[in-house]
Protein backbone atom coordinates (compact mmCIF):
# COMPACT_ATOMS: atom_id res chain seq x y z
CA UNK A 1 0.00 0.00 0.00
CA UNK A 2 2.70 2.56 0.85
CA UNK A 3 4.42 1.69 -2.44
CA UNK A 4 1.22 2.41 -4.39
CA UNK A 5 0.74 5.70 -2.57
CA UNK A 6 4.33 6.73 -3.31
CA UNK A 7 3.93 5.86 -6.99
CA UNK A 8 0.72 7.89 -7.20
CA UNK A 9 2.35 10.94 -5.59
CA UNK A 10 5.35 10.63 -7.93
CA UNK A 11 3.10 10.50 -11.01
CA UNK A 12 1.21 13.59 -9.85
CA UNK A 13 4.45 15.49 -9.36
CA UNK A 14 5.76 14.46 -12.77
CA UNK A 15 2.50 15.41 -14.43
CA UNK A 16 2.64 18.82 -12.79
CA UNK A 17 6.19 19.47 -14.03
CA UNK A 18 5.29 18.43 -17.58
CA UNK A 19 2.27 20.69 -17.59
CA UNK A 20 4.28 23.68 -16.42
CA UNK A 21 6.86 23.16 -19.18
CA UNK A 22 4.26 22.60 -21.86
CA UNK A 23 2.10 25.62 -21.14
CA UNK A 24 4.45 28.58 -20.88
CA UNK A 25 3.49 32.25 -20.98
CA UNK A 26 4.13 33.97 -24.30
CA UNK A 27 3.19 37.14 -26.13
CA UNK A 28 1.78 37.44 -29.61
CA UNK A 29 3.80 39.72 -31.91
CA UNK A 30 3.04 43.45 -31.46
CA UNK A 31 0.63 42.82 -28.59
CA UNK A 32 0.84 45.21 -25.62
CA UNK A 33 2.53 43.88 -22.52
CA UNK A 34 2.47 45.17 -18.95
CA UNK A 35 5.73 43.44 -18.11
CA UNK A 36 8.01 46.16 -19.56
CA UNK A 37 7.88 49.87 -18.88
CA UNK A 38 7.49 50.73 -22.59
CA UNK A 39 4.46 48.38 -22.81
CA UNK A 40 5.96 46.53 -25.79
CA UNK A 41 6.18 42.74 -25.69
CA UNK A 42 8.95 42.58 -28.33
CA UNK A 43 12.36 43.86 -27.27
CA UNK A 44 14.15 46.32 -29.56
CA UNK A 45 17.31 45.05 -31.26
CA UNK A 46 20.46 46.04 -29.43
CA UNK A 47 22.59 48.65 -31.15
CA UNK A 48 25.25 47.03 -33.33
CA UNK A 49 23.43 43.69 -33.55
CA UNK A 50 24.00 41.85 -36.85
CA UNK A 51 22.03 38.79 -37.92
CA UNK A 52 24.12 35.71 -38.55
CA UNK A 53 25.33 35.68 -42.17
CA UNK A 54 24.38 39.35 -42.75
CA UNK A 55 27.49 41.24 -41.73
CA UNK A 56 27.88 42.63 -45.28
CA UNK A 57 31.20 44.25 -44.45
CA UNK A 58 32.03 44.72 -48.15
CA UNK A 59 29.80 47.70 -48.89
CA UNK A 60 30.56 47.78 -52.61
CA UNK A 61 29.69 44.10 -53.09
CA UNK A 62 26.24 44.63 -51.57
CA UNK A 63 25.43 48.10 -52.95
CA UNK A 64 27.39 48.58 -56.17
CA UNK A 65 28.16 52.12 -55.02
CA UNK A 66 31.28 53.95 -53.90
CA UNK A 67 30.17 56.78 -51.70
CA UNK A 68 27.27 58.33 -53.59
CA UNK A 69 28.31 57.12 -57.05
CA UNK A 70 27.81 53.88 -58.96
CA UNK A 71 31.00 51.84 -59.22
CA UNK A 72 32.37 50.67 -62.55
CA UNK A 73 34.07 47.36 -61.78
CA UNK A 74 33.06 43.87 -60.72
CA UNK A 75 34.07 42.85 -57.20
CA UNK A 76 35.34 39.46 -58.42
CA UNK A 77 37.02 38.08 -61.57
CA UNK A 78 34.77 37.40 -64.55
CA UNK A 79 35.07 33.77 -65.63
CA UNK A 80 33.18 31.57 -68.07
CA UNK A 81 31.27 30.13 -65.10
CA UNK A 82 30.25 33.62 -63.95
CA UNK A 83 29.01 34.51 -67.43
CA UNK A 84 27.07 31.26 -67.74
CA UNK A 85 25.47 31.87 -64.36
CA UNK A 86 24.64 35.45 -65.34
CA UNK A 87 23.01 34.29 -68.58
CA UNK A 88 20.93 31.69 -66.74
CA UNK A 89 19.73 34.15 -64.08
CA UNK A 90 19.12 36.85 -66.70
CA UNK A 91 16.95 34.55 -68.81
CA UNK A 92 14.91 33.64 -65.72
CA UNK A 93 14.40 37.03 -64.08
CA UNK A 94 15.15 39.68 -66.72
CA UNK A 95 14.32 38.34 -70.18
CA UNK A 96 10.51 38.28 -69.64
CA UNK A 97 10.61 42.10 -69.79
CA UNK A 98 13.99 43.02 -71.29
CA UNK A 99 14.03 40.16 -73.86
CA UNK A 100 16.90 37.75 -74.41
CA UNK A 101 18.86 40.35 -76.41
CA UNK A 102 18.11 43.24 -74.04
CA UNK A 103 16.09 45.41 -76.44
CA UNK A 104 13.13 45.76 -74.06
CA UNK A 105 10.65 43.72 -76.11
CA UNK A 106 10.24 40.76 -73.78
CA UNK A 107 7.17 38.55 -73.83
CA UNK A 108 5.49 40.44 -70.97
CA UNK A 109 5.96 43.72 -72.83
CA UNK A 110 4.41 42.16 -75.92
CA UNK A 111 1.40 41.40 -73.74
CA UNK A 112 0.96 45.04 -72.73
CA UNK A 113 3.38 45.70 -69.85
CA UNK A 114 5.30 48.98 -69.94
CA UNK A 115 8.41 48.60 -72.06
CA UNK A 116 11.75 49.16 -70.28
CA UNK A 117 14.52 51.07 -72.07
CA UNK A 118 16.79 49.07 -74.33
CA UNK A 119 20.21 48.22 -72.92
CA UNK A 120 21.62 49.35 -76.26
CA UNK A 121 20.83 53.05 -76.03
CA UNK A 122 23.81 55.33 -75.46
CA UNK A 123 22.80 56.22 -71.92
CA UNK A 124 22.86 52.62 -70.70
CA UNK A 125 25.88 51.63 -72.78
CA UNK A 126 27.81 54.37 -70.99
CA UNK A 127 26.31 53.64 -67.55
CA UNK A 128 28.74 52.12 -65.01
CA UNK A 129 28.17 48.46 -64.23
CA UNK A 130 27.29 49.33 -60.65
CA UNK A 131 24.22 51.13 -61.98
CA UNK A 132 22.68 47.86 -63.18
CA UNK A 133 23.47 46.20 -59.86
CA UNK A 134 21.85 49.10 -57.97
CA UNK A 135 18.67 48.95 -60.09
CA UNK A 136 18.38 45.20 -59.53
CA UNK A 137 18.90 45.73 -55.81
CA UNK A 138 16.53 48.68 -55.25
CA UNK A 139 14.27 48.73 -58.30
CA UNK A 140 13.62 51.68 -60.60
CA UNK A 141 10.38 53.05 -62.06
CA UNK A 142 8.00 50.20 -62.88
CA UNK A 143 10.71 47.62 -62.14
CA UNK A 144 10.57 46.16 -58.61
CA UNK A 145 13.68 45.29 -56.67
CA UNK A 146 15.06 41.75 -56.92
CA UNK A 147 17.23 41.74 -53.81
CA UNK A 148 15.17 38.94 -52.24
CA UNK A 149 14.87 36.75 -55.34
CA UNK A 150 18.44 37.12 -56.63
CA UNK A 151 21.55 36.95 -54.45
CA UNK A 152 24.17 39.71 -54.58
CA UNK A 153 26.66 37.45 -56.40
CA UNK A 154 24.03 36.57 -59.01
CA UNK A 155 23.12 40.23 -59.47
CA UNK A 156 26.76 40.97 -60.31
CA UNK A 157 26.81 38.00 -62.69
CA UNK A 158 23.70 39.36 -64.42
CA UNK A 159 25.31 42.80 -64.69
CA UNK A 160 28.36 41.21 -66.33
CA UNK A 161 26.08 39.38 -68.79
CA UNK A 162 24.27 42.64 -69.62
CA UNK A 163 27.64 44.07 -70.62
CA UNK A 164 28.13 41.05 -72.90
CA UNK A 165 24.69 41.67 -74.45
CA UNK A 166 25.58 45.28 -75.10
CA UNK A 167 28.81 44.22 -76.79
CA UNK A 168 27.01 41.57 -78.84
CA UNK A 169 24.73 44.15 -80.47
CA UNK A 170 27.50 46.64 -81.27
CA UNK A 171 30.53 44.47 -81.95
CA UNK A 172 32.47 44.84 -85.20
CA UNK A 173 34.91 42.62 -87.02
CA UNK A 174 37.68 44.64 -85.43
CA UNK A 175 36.59 43.27 -82.04
CA UNK A 176 37.17 39.66 -83.16
CA UNK A 177 40.60 38.33 -82.10
CA UNK A 178 43.11 37.70 -84.90
CA UNK A 179 42.68 34.27 -86.41
CA UNK A 180 39.06 33.85 -85.29
CA UNK A 181 36.29 33.65 -87.86
CA UNK A 182 32.95 35.43 -87.53
CA UNK A 183 30.30 32.73 -87.70
CA UNK A 184 27.50 33.44 -90.17
CA UNK A 185 25.44 30.36 -89.31
CA UNK A 186 24.67 28.54 -86.04
CA UNK A 187 27.13 25.81 -85.04
CA UNK A 188 26.23 22.19 -85.85
CA UNK A 189 23.44 20.84 -83.69
CA UNK A 190 22.02 24.30 -82.78
CA UNK A 191 18.55 25.05 -84.16
CA UNK A 192 17.19 28.61 -84.01
CA UNK A 193 13.43 28.62 -83.52
CA UNK A 194 11.44 31.02 -85.74
CA UNK A 195 10.00 34.12 -84.08
CA UNK A 196 6.75 33.44 -82.24
CA UNK A 197 3.77 35.31 -83.63
CA UNK A 198 2.44 37.17 -80.58
CA UNK A 199 -0.49 38.76 -82.46
CA UNK A 200 -2.33 35.51 -82.96
CA UNK A 201 -1.89 35.24 -86.72
CA UNK A 202 -2.52 31.75 -88.06
CA UNK A 203 0.64 30.01 -89.17
CA UNK A 204 1.52 26.47 -90.05
CA UNK A 205 3.15 26.07 -86.64
CA UNK A 206 0.14 27.48 -84.74
CA UNK A 207 -2.68 25.87 -86.76
CA UNK A 208 -4.14 22.92 -84.84
CA UNK A 209 -4.44 19.64 -86.71
CA UNK A 210 -7.91 18.72 -88.05
CA UNK A 211 -10.03 16.55 -85.73
CA UNK A 212 -9.79 12.84 -86.32
CA UNK A 213 -12.89 11.06 -87.61
CA UNK A 214 -14.71 8.88 -85.09
CA UNK A 215 -14.10 5.14 -85.62
CA UNK A 216 -16.82 3.44 -87.59
CA UNK A 217 -19.26 1.29 -85.66
CA UNK A 218 -20.19 -2.19 -86.68
CA UNK A 219 -22.21 -2.23 -89.88
CA UNK A 220 -21.63 1.46 -90.61
CA UNK A 221 -19.77 2.66 -93.65
CA UNK A 222 -16.52 4.52 -93.00
CA UNK A 223 -16.50 8.17 -94.16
Amino acid sequence: MPACLLAAVTLLLLAGCRQDMQVQPYQRPLVESDFYADRRSARPILSGTVARGHLEADAYFYTGRIGGNDGDYLPFPVTAEVMARGQQRYNIYCAPCHSEVGDGYGMIVQRGFKRPPSYHIDRLRKAPIGYFFDVMTNGFGAMPDYSEQVSAADRWAIAAYIRALQLSQHATKADVPTGEQVASTPPPGVFIMPAYDTQGATTAASTPPPPKAAPAKGGEQKP
